[in-house]
């Protein structure tokens, strides 16, 4: 009987180190601050980083019409552009093309 003591704690303490590792390994690849978690991390850093880019494009676009309406130093054309497509007007030689109505 006594044999049989020693056995089962012989093949039971190895299980529980086998079952925490287990649980531990699981979590460092599919838990919250895992590999898994990680990777999808990495992934949406590059999109954002992607975003950040477009629109610091768009900001100096932005920054650069706002410079050449500037009183200081206004561009004319760029005067004329923005009253056009703000006010709707069209100059007498300018062709003007329309799209078609979308119907359901």
């Amino acid at each position: 009987m006594m044999v049989e003591k020693n056995k089962s704690k012989q093949i039971l303490v190895p299980l529980l180190c086998v079952g925490l590792m287990s649980y531990f390994v699981y979590h460092a690849i599919n838990g919250r601050h895992g590999l898994e978690a990680r990777a999808q991390l990495r992934l949406r850093a590059n999109a954002l980083e992607q975003k950040l880019v477009g629109l610091e494009t768009v900001r100096r676009n932005l920054e650069r019409d706002v410079a050449l309406l500037q009183s200081d130093n206004l561009d004319p054309d760029m005067l004329e552009e923005q009253a056009r497509r703000i006010l709707t007007f069209a100059h007498p030689n300018d062709v003007i093309l329309r799209e078609p109505a979308i119907t359901n």
